[in-house]
């Protein structure tokens, strides 16, 4: 299975997860803390957890909200790239199931000259190819 293949597939999502955190590299950030917004795209296949309609077929929303609220609430990191690094890696190396992840992070109140909903990064990563392949 390719890539381009995962990423046309099912998924699991979750939007819009707030948290309270101290990440960042200023002062204020890692004494006062701020709010993160986090979203979620989970890859696998969820054709046999729509046939069965039982829970064990998939992954709960819940355990992967569980990583990200764990990350974000936990040890501050300087860069967002590494708080997102940290759920990607979590949730890819809990769930074999789980063939790509994308995390979103953002910060909703960022001193900017000007009016935004957020500024952030998103990544995405995949469980190695050889994996991929065996997926098949």
């Amino acid at each position: 299975m390719s890539m381009d293949e995962v990423l046309r597939g099912d998924k699991l999502i979750l939007r819009g997860l707030l948290f309270h955190g101290f990440h960042g590299v200023k002062v204020e950030e890692r004494k006062l803390g701020q709010k993160f917004l986090v979203d979620v795209d989970a890859w696998m296949d969820l054709q046999a957890a729509g046939k069965s309609d039982v829970l064990s077929d998939t992954v709960s929303y819940t355990d992967i909200y569980r990583i990200v609220k764990g990350v974000v609430e936990g040890p501050p990191k300087n860069l967002l790239e590494a708080v997102a690094e940290h759920i990607t890696s979590t949730t890819l190396e809990k769930f074999p199931q789980i063939m790509a992840v994308r995390v979103k992070v953002g910060k909703p109140h960022v001193a900017v000259p000007g009016p935004l909903d957020y500024l952030g990064i998103e990544i995405v990563r995949y469980r190695s190819s050889s994996k991929l392949d065996q997926a098949t």
